[in-house]
């Protein structure tokens, strides 16, 4: 992510880049949920509890339930039927 576009977000971000709230605004929480995503890598699968890590790692807020769902539903990331997969 650009840092001008990280900027942008920085009043959601602690000191060390871990998202600490989430925008109302649905303007505001796209660029949130786009700095999450860039944190997995985009030629990977992962199962959903490496999902859960990897969204634990950069969030403060003990609500990884919300930010995995607000991914899927942005299609920041997709996911099999069952939950299995997602990339």
């Amino acid at each position: 992510m650009s840092e001008v576009k990280k900027s942008n977000i920085s009043a959601f971000l602690d000191e060390s880049g871990k998202i600490k709230q989430l925008p109302a605004p649905n303007k505001t929480k796209l660029p949130v949920l786009e700095y999450l995503a860039d944190k997995f890598e985009a030629s990977r699968t992962y199962t959903e509890k490496e999902v859960n890590e990897v969204i634990n790692q950069w969030h403060t807020f003990c609500d990884y339930f919300i930010l995995r769902r607000l991914l899927i539903d942005q299609r920041l990331m997709e996911r099999t039927p069952n939950g299995e997969t997602y990339w």
